[in-house]
């Protein structure tokens, strides 16, 4: 049976697929300049690479391991195992969608810029999380009105 590569990214494993260090400000250094624009670059290329294979992988094992199992408690275990890897593959296909238009945003320089207010997301929320476009607290106010309309 495969190993489950299912955990959530931190932002250091982000950070250390992509091969880079976390990013270094220079004293007086403008906001999204070309160096920070490719610091994320590299970062979301990569992330946006490993998902692909991940995605390559669940096709390889899927079609390698599927079997007609006469037993039929056998073949709902493994349809269920299927079924929760196309779950986890859809997530990580979505989350390409994301990395996408992220990298759209970075070739038209409106990367690092909230969507709701316009100011700076900041470089290490950024890292944590490349594909944001709310700062902290248009986040946070977004998650604490999710919380009242939903109960």
């Amino acid at each position: 049976m495969q190993k489950k590569h299912n955990r959530k990214l931190s932002s250091l494993s982000i950070l250390t697929i992509a091969g880079v260090k976390p990013y270094e400000d220079k004293v007086e250094e403008e906001y999204m300049n070309e160096a920070q624009l490719t610091h994320f670059k590299i970062i979301l290329k990569a992330w946006r690479s490993q998902l692909h294979n991940e995605v390559d992988r669940t096709i390889s094992y899927m079609r390698d391991e599927a079997s007609n199992f006469p037993d039929p408690i056998d073949r709902a275990a493994q349809e269920e195992e299927f079924s929760v890897e196309l779950r986890n593959r859809d997530r990580e296909l979505k989350l390409i969608q994301k990395i996408e238009k992220t990298l759209k945003k970075i070739e038209t320089h409106d990367f690092g810029f909230c969507d709701c207010c316009g100011i700076e997301i900041g470089i290490r929320r950024l890292e944590a999380r490349p594909t944001a476009n709310l700062c902290i607290d248009c986040k946070t106010l977004a998650e604490i009105r999710e919380k009242q309309m939903t109960g």
